[in-house]
Formats: structure tokens, sequence, C-alpha cells
């Protein structure tokens, strides 16, 4: 899933006497297109993160947008973000440690809680989030999973409620709450987003602001009927991923209908979740730190490729996660044998794998997430690397 990155590759490929030719592929990521902005759609503000926040962004607000870049338990930051399963915030009650309260008590006021330092709200203690399972869409993103709570300061037993950008006046829930991220390319605000909080559950959901219905996707009026008739997911516990996947239908649409909350009978079904692909397991949540958030978008990598390698390289990462796609080689695979030199703490190591011309292995180093096509990768040694055939 991808955030703004600094990559800085050097890669250097010999071809042996017998093999000669070779070849040059240049991919972007898929996803540094500049999202159009949606006409139909009018707000009074939008706002980057690192270029115009304001202190306050409605009336009546609690906290503040202008949050900084330093964690703080006493935090009042409003501004939440949704990249990756590894960098992600929710909303939660702005008591201090040890005291309780509902959610429905506090909506108005919520304040962000990440599980990274770098955004200057409150950072969710470790084991939080007991499991969760970031899906991007081409319409939105989303987070399902599960977790305990109370260590933010939600009430055991509390079933909690929804969180919004409207609220009964449209000045939110909470006011002034706002969704960034980086998902689409550059640093964006998500106007169109809904958070459902209870005191082990949690869904998010961030509509594209580029795509044809972020308010039906995002929809906000049906605020007692929870998580997965709401946002459709994996609700597993116990485990993390990152995936790619369809847009789900909308939320109370069925055909040429749509069910309104407190409608007479029964509540109708809700809907399947949408297929899934592409998912990487992420071993552990442990709370870190990032850049300060900007609107950079990711830039392109340009590779070449022969039949026999040799690849030295250096890669330094600022903020990660992305997916890169490189074409594959023709002829043979690459072959196992390498060796690489790195930059960092500690001594420079390389590990990889031969593959098949046309085979594909996704590569997770830390956040970052590589994909890539008959291509073997040197990284720094800085940064745990594992591999998945898929």
């Amino acid at each position: 899933m991808p955030l703004s990155l600094i990559i800085v590759l050097t890669v250097l490929f010999t071809s042996s006497a017998a093999a000669t030719v070779s070849s040059s592929i240049t991919n972007a990521p898929t996803v540094t297109t500049k999202p159009k902005p949606n006409k139909s759609l009018t707000y009074s503000a939008t706002y980057t993160p690192g270029v115009n926040l304001p202190v306050t962004s409605e009336q009546g607000q609690y906290g503040t947008n202008a949050c900084g870049t330093a964690a703080n338990a006493t935090s009042l930051c409003q501004n939440v973000y949704i990249n990756s399963v590894q960098d992600f915030c929710i909303f939660g009650p702005p008591v201090k440690p040890g005291q309780f309260e509902t959610i429905s008590a506090d909506e108005r006021i919520e304040i962000a809680y990440c599980l990274n330092e770098g955004y200057g709200t409150r950072v969710m203690p470790e084991g939080t989030i007991t499991g969760a399972h970031f899906v991007q869409t081409p319409d939105y993103v989303q987070i399902t999973g599960w977790g305990d709570f109370t260590k933010i300061g939600i009430t055991k037993g509390d079933y909690g409620g929804e969180l919004d950008p409207h609220g009964y006046d449209g000045n939110g829930n909470p006011i002034g709450g706002l969704v960034f991220g980086n998902s689409y390319g550059e640093m964006q605000q998500y106007h169109e987003w809904t958070n459902f909080m209870s005191y082990n559950q949690f869904c998010i959901r961030a509509c594209n602001p580029a795509g044809p219905n972020p308010t039906k996707l995002c929809q906000h009026i049906y605020d007692i009927l929870g998580c997965p008739w709401n946002i459709p997911g994996n609700y597993a516990n116990g485990y993390f991923e990152d995936c790619l996947g369809d847009s789900s239908l909308p939320m109370g649409i069925y055909g040429t209908s749509t069910y309104h909350q407190g409608d007479p009978g029964p509540v109708p079904t809700a809907h399947p979740a949408a297929p899934s692909s592409s998912c990487v397991r992420i071993p552990t949540l442990t709370p870190g730190s990032v850049p300060p958030p900007t609107g950079t978008s990711v830039p392109s990598v340009s590779v070449s490729v022969s039949t026999a390698v040799t690849v030295s390289g250096t890669v330094t990462i600022e903020e990660a996660v992305a997916t890169i796609t490189v074409g594959g080689s023709t002829g043979a695979g690459v072959g196992s044998s390498s060796s690489g030199t790195g930059t960092g703490t500690g001594a420079a190591t390389s590990t990889g794998t031969a593959a098949k011309s046309g085979s594909q292995a996704r590569f997770v180093v830390g956040p970052v997430s590589l994909t890539v096509q008959g291509l073997f990768v040197i990284i720094a040694s800085r940064f745990s690397m594992r591999y998945i055939l898929l």
C-alpha cells in the first residue's frame, strides 16, 4: 500500500560473456497519478498536512488540527491518517490514562490515536490492535479488525458508535476531525470517511475523492448498525495484513431500493465483503515513528536487466509503504548467487532467491512492499527482509 517514500537505488548489472542481451524496463509505480477533483462535490476548505493545516477547522472544536509532529500522551490532535496496516490512526476519547468514556458521550470531542509517532497525536499502547486488515480499492481504503480499546480510554463493554465528517450539524463527529492519506498518490484529505469504534472492534473507511461515489461508499446514516454491516471486510483476529481489493457495493443500497435506518421490517442483510488479493501478512504491529507527513508523491524507478546479473544496491527509505512493479527479464531466471553492499548501521548483507521468468515475488522491507518480476534485489542490512513467492 503506497506511501510517500524516497528511494535511492543504485543497481549495477554485468552480463556474462555467453549472455550479452539485456532489456531495459521502466515502470512507474501505479499510484503516482494525482487524482482529478470530483466536481460534483464541493467543500469549504481542503487541507494538506505540512502545508496549510489550521489551528481549528470548525467552530466549537475541542482539539486542534495544527498538531506538529511530536507524539504527546496528552495531545488533542484531531487528524487521522490511513496509509497501511502498519501506519494508521483511529479516533478515541480524550481522557487521561486510567480514565474511560463511552464513544457516544464523547463523539463530538474524540481525538486521534496513531500506531506511530510523527503525526503529533497520542500513540496507541502496544497491544491495542490485535487483528487488522487493510484493503485499498480504486474507490476507498479501509481497515477492519479487533483490539483492546480500553487501552485508549473506551469503557469496557461499550459497543460504541459511528464517527464521521458530518454529524447532525455538518461539523463532524468529532467536530473538526480530519482524515488524510497517500494511498492514491500525494498526501491528501479524505472528505468522506466513516469510523466505527467500540471497546473491542473497529473499522474505518476513507473514500477516494476522485472516485465516482465517495458519499455513497462512505455513507454515514447507519450509525447503529456497526462495522460488518457498514464496512464489510475481513474481521479475523490474531493477524495483520495489507491487501488490494475490489470495491464493495454501497451500504444500504439494494438494486433500485435504498434502506433507511428505522424503516419498518427487518434490517436487510449486509453486502458481502468484496474480493481481495495480493495480501501480505505482517508478523506484528509495533509502535514506531514516521517522518512528518507531506504532500510528496511516490517517485518512479528505472532499472535494466540482463540474463546474468551482479547487483549492488543501496536503499534509503524515509517513509513507506509503496508497491512498485517492474517487468520481468527474458530467458533464464536470475541466479541465486549474489553479493551486496549497504549503508546504515550494521554490516552489509544480502539475501535473495532464484526466480523463473514470469514468476512474481513480493519483498517486504519493514513497512515497504516491492513487487518484482524476474529481478534480484539487494537491500541495505538495517532493514529486516522477508519474501513470499506468489
